[in-house]
């Protein structure tokens, strides 16, 4: 089994009035290669008749968002053409690549009726060679994503994309980038083989799990070291895990606000691309 090396509690980070928890960066784990940054907004509930989500209109180049909608729900709109509202367990799949300007706020009906909700963003790398690609989206309801029960039903899991469990996940990304959430009633148990050179991205986003054999709970980010190729889970209450693994990039990482790319030039260029318009305009 991979040994653990750290748990990092998430850091209380509100944006407005929207509860949101830093899991990644924070000031104990900079990044886990190519997982940059995730963000766990709630859980809360919104009033009748409010302003919903804050993010309008902003820049992103050289990574990927995927956005994973609990409760409540995100309306998206990017200078790509793309648009959607995707509710409770659905995704967002989001390559920025060369740059694009996107928005992701409430729908209308959600700020007019209110109710609670719970998104998780995490960022992940690209590759030096796929910064500049055409960007992409995709967005997918809870139905259009494979789900896997095992451990005779304790354990479902939401295959959002590589493999699991024999089943492919829903989003095929341009590097293997494995990802899926992760459903166990108490009691249940997951037994799952990743090679000991991939990087895990572990984050109970509810309930309290014992992994490897050590115990832990909503909000934290667990890091493991890459020494083993098993990792054992059990619920010791109902939970909700977000679980992804990949290979290391091993390549420089440069972040500055929305951009992440590998030199400080490629940064320079992205602000001046920006500023040009060449992210597209944006049209509400």
């Amino acid at each position: 089994m991979r040994t653990i090396k750290a748990q990092h509690r998430a850091q209380s980070a509100p944006i407005a009035d929207l509860v949101t928890y830093r899991a990644l960066p924070t000031n104990a784990v900079q990044h886990l290669d190519p997982f940059l940054f995730l963000n766990h907004h709630g859980p809360q509930v919104y009033r009748p008749h409010n302003r919903g989500l804050p993010f309008g209109p902003h820049p992103h180049r050289g990574f990927e968002t995927v956005t994973f909608i609990l409760e409540g729900d995100i309306m998206h709109q990017d200078t790509g053409g793309h648009q959607s509202i995707i509710g409770p367990g659905g995704i967002q799949w989001m390559t920025a690549g060369r740059g694009l300007i996107h928005a992701e706020v409430s729908s209308p009906e959600f700020k007019r009726t209110g109710g609670p909700l719970e998104i998780l963003q995490l960022w992940v790398n690209l590759p030096a060679k796929d910064k500049m690609v055409e960007p992409r989206y995709i967005g997918l309801q809870e139905p259009e994503i494979p789900h896997v029960a095992l451990d005779e039903g304790r354990v479902t899991v939401h295959a959002v994309s590589g493999e699991w469990a024999g089943t492919a996940g829903a989003v095929t990304p341009l590097a293997d980038i494995q990802l899926a959430t992760i459903d166990f009633r108490q009691g249940g148990q997951l037994h799952l083989p990743i090679p000991a050179e991939r990087t895990v991205f572990f984050y109970v986003i509810r309930g309290r799990l014992r992994v490897n054999g050590q115990e832990t709970e909503a909000r934290r980010l667990v890091e493991f070291n890459y020494d083993g190729d098993e990792l054992q889970v059990e619920a010791l209450d109902d939970a909700v895990l977000l679980l992804g693994h990949a290979l290391p990039f091993q390549e420089p990482i440069l972040a500055h606000g929305p951009f992440v790319m590998n030199t400080e030039q490629e940064i320079r260029e992205a602000y001046q691309d920006y500023q040009a318009g060449k992210f597209g305009t944006w049209e509400e």
